[in-house]
C-alpha cells in the first residue's frame, strides 16, 4: 500500500509481510533512490526479518531539509541517498549517528564508507567514458585529461554542473590535483562542449548515439537501464555506444556510491543497523546486481550480465568520503570555468 503524504510517497509494508513481526518491530526509511530500484530489497528484508520498512522517498535535498526539520522529532532511522558527497553532507549536518557493527566494518572496504562510521556504501557506481563505435577509435581514448585536448572540441555531451554526480568528480579531481589543475580540467572540457548541459546522463549517452555528440561522461548503470529498456529506441541508442575505462595507468575510473547511514535520533537504532547489514549481504548484492546493474562493494558479490560483459577496470582508491568535504570547492571549480 503507498499513501502520499504533501508530495512525497510513502510505501508501507503489507498486511502479509507484517504476520512475522510484532508491533513495534519497523524501520523507518528516507530514501532518495526510485521505489523500483530500492523496494525489492527491503521487502526481501521484511521476508526474512519479519521487520516492517516504512518509506519516505524524495530528492535526497528535500529528505535532508526534512530531517533538519524534524530535528529530535523524526521517526526516520535510516537516510539511503545515491552519491558520497551528499553522505558526508548528511553527516556534517549532524543528521547521522555512527552505526556499530562490526559485520559492516569487516564487509564494506575502508574506500566506500565513512572512517567514523556514519554511513557506509551500499553499491558502487562507476562514471568512464561512453562513446561511439562508428565515429571514435578506442584507440583514441587514454585519460579524463585528454578530454580537453582540441581534438574534441564540438565533440563532448555531459550533464550540468548543478549534478552531484559531476561535482564529487570535479571534488576528486581537486583532491588529487588541487583547485588550480581541476580548474583547468573543468574549462578544457566545457570548450569542447558539443552543446550545452541538458537532461540526465540517460540523454547524454542517446546524444552520443544520435550523433550530436561523440563522447559524453555517464554512470554505466544508464547504460544498462537503456540497453534493457522495453522501448526499442533506447535499445537501440545503447547498441551504437561502448564503455572505455580511462586512467587504467593512473588513478583509475572514477567511482561514487549509493549508501546509508542511521539518522541521529533513530527510534529504531538496532533494526536501522540490521537494515544496514542486510543491504551489504550476499542476498542484497545480489539483488542490486540484478535489478540496479551497479557494482556491488563487497568483495566477491556477482554482477550481472550486462555489467560483466563490461569487463573489468581499475577504479580510483580515493576514500569517498573526501567527496562530501570538497564539494563546495568543486561548486566553485564548475562555476568560474563557465560549467553551467
Amino acid at each position: 500500500m503507498r499513501v502520499f503524504m504533501g508530495g512525497v510517497i510513502v510505501a508501507l509494508a503489507t498486511i502479509a509481510n507484517l504476520a512475522p513481526a510484532v508491533a513495534d518491530e519497523e524501520v523507518n526509511v528516507y530514501s532518495a533512490r526510485q521505489e523500483v530500484l530500492i523496494l525489492p530489497l527491503l521487502d526481501r528484508f521484511t521476508e526474512r526479518t519479519g521487520i516492517t520498512v516504512n518509506i519516505v522517498s524524495a530528492k535526497a535535498d528535500a529528505l535532508l531539509a526534512r530531517l533538519q526539520r524534524e530535528g529530535i522529532n523524526s521517526p526516520a532511522d535510516v537516510f539511503l541517498t545515491t552519491d558520497a558527497g551528499r553522505l558526508a553532507r548528511a553527516k556534517e549536518a549532524g543528521l547521522l549517528q555512527p552505526a556499530q557493527s562490526v559485520r559492516l566494518e569487516e564487509l564494506v572496504p575502508a574506500t566506500y564508507r565513512d572512517p567514523e562510521g556514519y554511513w557506509f556504501g551500499i553499491s558502487l557506481r562507476a562514471r568512464p567514458i561512453i562513446y561511439a563505435k562508428d565515429r571514435v577509435k578506442p584507440s583514441e581514448l587514454s585519460t579524463y585529461a585528454d578530454l580537453t585536448s582540441p581534438k574534441w572540441a564540438g565533440r563532448i555531451c555531459v550533464r550540468s554542473s548543478t549534478s552531484v554526480y559531476n561535482q564529487s568528480m570535479l571534488a576528486a579531481m581537486v583532491v588529487r590535483q588541487g583547485v588550480e589543475s581541476a580548474e583547468h580540467w573543468a574549462r578544457g572540457l566545457v570548450a569542447n562542449f558539443a552543446r550545452d548541459p541538458q537532461g540526465g546522463d540517460r540523454d547524454q549517452i542517446r546524444a552520443v548515439a544520435a550523433g550530436e555528440c561523440d563522447v559524453a561522461l555517464a554512470n554505466t548503470y544508464y547504460l544498462a537501464g537503456l540497453a534493457k529498456s522495453k522501448d526499442k529506441a533506447d535499445r537501440q541508442a545503447a547498441e551504437k555506444v561502448a564503455i572505455f575505462w580511462p586512467d587504467q595507468d593512473g588513478h583509475g575510473v572514477h567511482v561514487n556510491v549509493s549508501g546509508a547511514g542511521v539518522a541521529k535520533f533513530a527510534p529504531n537504532q538496532r533494526n536501522a543497523v540490521k537494515l544496514l547489514e542486510f543491504l551489504i549481504g550476499e542476498e542484497a548484492q545480489g539483488i542490486y546486481a540484478s535489478v540496479v546493474n551497479e557494482y556491488p562493494v563487497v568483495t566477491g558479490a556477482p554482477v550481472a550480465d550486462i555489467v560483466a560483459s563490461w569487463g573489468t577496470f581499475k577504479a580510483d582508491d580515493l576514500n569517498l568520503a573526501t567527496l562530501g568535504t570538497y564539494n563546495g570547492a568543486a561548486v566553485r571549480v564548475a562555476d568560474r570555468s563557465g560549467w553551467r
